[in-house]
């Protein structure tokens, strides 16, 4: 039999939630009380930072509040991850991820967060092709002959990316499991001018990896463009195909950005969040800022970005495996 005593107790508690329910309402109708933070993983001036900071500018002048851009590069995107899945899940502080929240896991033999549950996906930002090229000493013209010309000299042609366990090192290893050759990767470090100034002499046979300036360089006659990865042709280089259509059916490879933040932030705010999101990159200023990029600006509901990233683990997961790709640290 309940007691007196435990029926206050129990009653209080009762009480006691919708008032923390209401705390929570009125929390998220605030929100942002103070400067909000994007946390890049990456050094100033990369395309990542770019994107970021173009984002921000624009929630800053629908919120009247600062949203500042916090670069946090190295470890493989691991020190700004950890910095944002141990912060106050109070949506002021918020994460530029893409491709590594779904390969992270796989690469690393330990991590000091969780590279899944520790975060809330809040929206999709852009999407963005990858390109191959070779330099123009390649007797090669198509991803047809490249594929012949490696399987005529097993092993010996090279394929630079930005470094192990990087996007386009993934995208590679796939594009030899599907091709069914053997290449020899050549990581650098980070997607700068290195990779795509040995590639030019011949010092490498061939790269993966974005477009945006790179493109002037296949247009030009510096480099030779060979495919994109996407599925379907690329709206900003509609004259290359892709590999898909280059006798690798089925070939399909994009790269992201998105925003998540702590996994305890609450709904109200991550809805709040999103609908800001979607709004700024809808404004046709916002748009036009991305187009040199060469990316692909759309936007997304947290489900939306959840079921992506679900699907990109199930994707990178077994290639990561397959080929013994390991990042640790």
């Amino acid at each position: 039999m309940i007691t007196r005593r435990q029926f206050n107790a129990t009653a209080s508690a009762a009480l006691l939630v919708p008032s923390a329910v209401a705390t929570v309402g009125a929390r998220a109708a605030a929100w942002p009380t103070r400067p909000v933070r994007i946390i890049v993983p990456f050094a100033a001036g990369g395309p990542t930072d770019v994107i970021a900071r173009m984002v921000a500018d624009q929630l800053s002048k629908d919120w009247g509040q600062q949203v500042l851009i916090e670069n946090r590069p190295g470890g493989g995107t691991n020190i700004a991850n950890e910095l944002v899945a141990h912060s106050e899940p109070d949506g002021h502080t918020v994460l530029m991820g893409g491709q590594s929240q779904a390969t992270t896991r796989a690469l690393y033999r330990s991590l000091n967060y969780d590279p899944i549950g520790d975060f809330a996906p809040v929206a999709f930002i852009c999407g963005y092709s990858f390109f191959m090229f070779v330099p123009n000493s390649l007797p090669v013209k198509s991803v047809r002959e490249f594929v012949a010309y490696a399987k005529a000299n097993p092993g010996k042609l090279a394929l630079a990316s930005p470094g192990t366990g990087s996007s386009p090192h993934l995208c590679g290893e796939l594009f030899k499991h599907m091709a069914g050759i053997e290449l020899i990767h050549v990581p650098y470090r980070g997607a700068g001018a290195g990779a795509i100034t040995d590639t030019i002499a011949g010092r490498v046979d061939s790269a993966i990896n974005t477009s945006g300036s790179l493109l002037q360089t296949v247009r030009t006659g510096q480099l030779r463009g060979l495919a994109v990865t996407t599925l379907k042709r690329f709206p900003t280089a509609p004259e290359l195909p892709t590999i898909a259509e280059s006798g690798i059916p089925g070939f399909d490879v994009s790269a992201w950005y998105a925003l998540f933040v702590p996994a305890k932030t609450p709904p109200e705010i991550i809805a709040r969040l999103n609908a800001a999101t979607v709004t700024a990159l809808s404004e046709p200023a916002v748009r036009a800022r991305f187009e040199p990029l060469g990316v692909v600006v759309e936007s997304s509901t947290p489900e939306g970005l959840e079921a992506l990233l679900q699907s990109e683990i199930d994707k990178w997961g077994p290639i990561i495996k397959a080929a013994g790709i390991s990042a640790s640290n």
